[in-house]
This record gives structure tokens, sequence and C-alpha cells, in this order.
């Protein structure tokens, strides 16, 4: 298979999740060979890299890049989208040290490729075939399966100890599949984990805009409002439990957990023919099997 670029630039702009920040985010066709890489216009030279797993410095809300002054959060979005519609090469200026956060899910970068269509170059993808089974077991009993398969597929089960959320499942045989059954499912977390950080001024551009938020633990009706206050959101009752926001998919949650291990499994640089079979998957665990994967390739 040949390698692609998009045919021509497009921005989009929204805040940061965590800075709060306004970001804008341009993508520009690259040449053979680049590989997906984040360009940081606001600091002085422009530093440039690809985005590769050796660069993943912290995976607590997200994915981060860093080399030196060179940081950018929330990455995994773009990647994913990118890696789903088959850009193997294209530069990202970002004007802050996270990418915008958008509505949470895929979708508005994947609309944009999709306005700009892509090119096709004169040089080969490169890609890693999986010749037999790999497993990555953590002392958490998180669980990645890579399998021999004529395709790139993805099969996620996540559990959580809540009501609401407990175990979910998905799978993708086939990226084409992506744009309707994967790009819209948006980012997820549960209040009892937010409203702390709101209180020490943290993730500054969250809102149930763009994010799905859960909420299974219940919260006196003051501090509900004070939640819904800092979160710019009109004030909801504190004693109706559940999803604070319409579901996009009834199993959304696993399907977002899908989408990330796409955008973090793309940072070993190549293309991926096998099946990855995830078991509580997470930026942290995803991120450490990519970089012991690239690893190995690198060492062959």
């Amino acid at each position: 298979m040949k390698q692609h670029t998009i045919k021509e630039p497009f921005t989009l702009n929204s805040v940061g999740l965590h800075t709060g920040l306004h970001v804008t985010a341009t993508f520009r066709p690259a040449d053979p060979n680049t590989g997906v890489c984040l360009r940081r216009v606001d600091l002085p030279k422009q530093p440039c890299y690809q985005a590769l797993a050796d660069y993943v410095s912290a995976t607590e809300r997200g994915t981060v890049l860093e080399r030196g002054k060179w940081k950018v959060s929330t990455v995994e979005h773009a990647l994913s989208a990118l890696y789903a519609m088959g850009v193997d090469n294209c530069i990202i200026d970002v004007d802050a040290p996270e990418m915008p956060i958008l509505d949470g899910s895929a979708r508005p970068f994947i609309s944009e490729i999709q306005r700009v269509g892509l090119v096709e170059q004169d040089a080969e993808q490169q890609v890693f075939v999986v010749q037999e089974p790999i497993e990555y077991i953590s002392e958490h009993g998180n669980t990645m399966r890579i399998e021999p398969c004529k395709n790139y597929e993805v099969d996620v089960t996540i559990a959580f100890p809540s009501n609401i959320l407990r175990e979910q499942h998905a799978t993708l045989t086939n990226l084409n599949d992506y744009v309707r059954e994967i790009a819209a499912a948006r980012t997820f977390c549960f209040v009892r984990e937010i409203e702390p950080l709101l209180r020490v001024g943290l993730i500054k551009g969250g809102d149930l805009k763009n994010a799905l938020v859960i909420y299974e633990q219940e919260l006196s009706q003051s501090g509900m409002d004070y939640f819904c206050d800092k979160m710019g959101q009109p004030r909801l009752d504190a004693q109706k439990l559940g999803y604070l926001s319409p579901l996009n998919y009834p199993n959304e949650p696993a399907r977002h957990k899908l989408l990330d291990i796409i955008g973090d499994f793309s940072l070993l640089g190549m293309r991926l023919q096998g099946r990855i079979i995830a078991y509580k998957p997470g930026h942290t665990f995803n991120t450490q099997c990519v970089r012991r994967l690239r690893n190995q390739i690198l060492s062959e």
C-alpha cells in the first residue's frame, strides 16, 4: 500500500481540556516518510517532532508527548482519526501545550479529513505484520494481546467499579467502519473524579459538551450545584444518577477506549497488521505496550 497525506491544510479551534486555553491546530500535508509530526508554533524555533511512543511523558488524563520544551497533551483523538483515515504523513501546527478538545471525540477531525481528501504518495507504507501472538499483562490486571490477522482489528473490554458503568465491550473489524461506529465516541469521566480536580483549578476547559460525564455516586445538592457552576452548566438534581448527557452509542465508553487504543498504537510509527485484544486498557498501559513493541521491532 502507498502512503497518503491530506490534500490541503485545515484548521480546528477549541479550548484545551486541561489548560482552558483557546487552542488552534492546523493540519498540513507532509512529504512521504515524514510521519505524523506536531509543531509547537508558539515556541521559539517552532520545535517539531514525530508522534512516537519514545516521547510519551505522562498519561494521567490523556497521552502527553514531550521532548525538552516541546510538549503536546491530549494527542490521541487526532492521531486516532488520522490513522483510521489512512493519513501516514501530516504536520500539525499547534499553538499551545495541548490539542483542542473539540467535542471530546474524533468526529471533528474525521469531518475535516473527509472534506479535504487524501493524496496518494510515491512511497510504500511501513507495516509491522504480527506473525505470532504477543501479550502484555500488567500487575493491575490489564491485558493487551496482539494476534496475527489479515486486517487491522481492535477488540476492547472495559470494567469499572461503578453501578452505572461496569463492563462494556466494543469491537472494530474493519477501519472502514470507524467513521460510523467509533468516531463520535466521546471521552468519558466520572463526577467523583472531576469534582476534586475542579476544586484545585484543574481541567479548566471541561464541560458537558466535550466529555461524557457519568454521575454514579450521589453528591449533596450543594456539591452538585458547585460542580455544575464550575462546569458552566445548568444545575441538576443531585438525586438523579446516570449519564449527564445523551449517549451517542449504547456502549460509548467502550467505543471511546477503542478510539484511544488506535490513537495510542499509532505511536508505533508505522501501520500494524494484526488484531489487538485489550482488557481494561488505558493510556498508561496502552503506551507502555506500544513502547515495548516498538523497541522490539527496532531491535530486530
